[in-house]
């Protein structure tokens, strides 16, 4: 007998509210600058122990896939930065947004990208959308595939002071993320979304 769960049946999505398994007690901000807000809720978990949780709230962000398909073959524009919190750098694809929570996706993802690479795209099709890291971040994600690229001039931010651009072959691409060149797991998660997409749409 398998009493395994049946994963088809299980609900996802937001919860009604008399269904939360963690109720929230009370909340209060602790740290906020131009970029992230910290809270600390005081919460009751269902069998009623008490406790508390710490949230990072970002505004909306997005990440864009620059795909060439070419006679030479595929191929895709990264960049790569240091990034702080982990003193390293990296490839990734470009992302970010502009610290604001009412904002058009489609405007946001052609801005990062127009921004850290210069390329501009005709054709923009969103993927779908991602949670980053919720177990302890409350930011979405929106994935977006850019094509039909031109190349224009960036615009970048002092933040990424010191990001090179670098168009890659696809195959060299998913190699990165093997061999470490590649760790940031948005890029990966947008790239897993892309090649499912890519295949349910041929279907």
């Amino acid at each position: 007998m398998n009493d395994e769960p049946d994963y088809r049946t299980m609900h996802t999505g937001p919860v009604a509210h008399a269904d939360v398994p963690v109720k929230t007690l009370s909340s209060r901000e602790v740290y906020r600058n131009r970029w992230t807000r910290l809270r600390e809720d005081a919460i009751v978990h269902v069998d009623g122990t008490p406790g508390i949780y710490g949230v990072v709230d970002k505004d909306p962000a997005c990440i864009v896939i620059p795909l060439e398909r070419t006679a030479e073959g595929d191929f895709i524009t990264l960049v790569h930065q240091f990034r702080y919190t982990v003193q390293g750098s990296y490839f990734e694809l470009p992302q970010g947004g502009w610290e604001m929570g009412d904002v058009d996706l489609e405007q946001l993802a052609r801005g990062e990208l127009r921004e850290e690479t210069g390329l501009r795209a005709r054709r923009m099709t969103q993927l779908g959308t991602n949670w980053i890291a919720y177990g302890a971040m409350r930011q979405k994600h929106a994935v977006w595939l850019a094509e039909e690229l031109t190349q224009g001039a960036s615009e970048l931010e002092v933040e990424e002071t010191g990001l090179t651009v670098h168009r890659v072959a696809v195959a060299e691409f998913e190699r990165m993320m093997l061999d470490g060149r590649v760790m940031d797991n948005c890029t990966m998660a947008a790239w897993a979304m892309y090649l499912v997409w890519s295949r349910y749409r041929a279907a």
